[in-house]
């Protein structure tokens, strides 16, 4: 089956568990059309570079998807619904990363520079 990363933005005013509870949505849907999710991160909180729908900020979260092409199509289907999500994007990939991806390996790297800071 083709491999996907499929990345959302959430509204900045949604709680950590709403976003949670949005990752597990599209991961049923996805498991619901014979498909698998085989890694979900919430990369948190982040300033976006420009306003979208009113929003400043917005929530991060990547699903790598191990499913056909039409469970995509239903899930982009249903995201682009969901007034919560102000943005969305899918994009098939050869293989999926097995570890952390870039971004949360650059958000431990930024963690442990300030906990060596605060040691100083």
């Amino acid at each position: 089956m083709p491999l996907y990363e499929h990345t959302f933005l959430a509204r900045q005013d949604l709680s950590q568990a709403q976003v949670d509870a949005l990752a597990a949505a599209a991961t049923e849907i996805v498991e619901a059309h014979q498909g698998k999710v085989t890694k979900t991160e919430t990369w948190g909180l982040k300033n976006l570079a420009y306003k979208i729908k009113r929003n400043r900020k917005a929530h991060f979260v990547m699903l790598n998807i191990d499913a056909p092409a039409g469970t995509v199509a239903e899930l982009e289907r249903q995201t682009a619904i969901n007034e919560d999500v102000i943005r969305w994007l899918t994009v098939r990939v050869d293989e999926l990363e097995a570890g952390p991806s870039v971004q949360m390996r650059k958000q431990d790297r930024e963690r442990s520079k300030r906990r060596e800071r605060e040691e100083f």
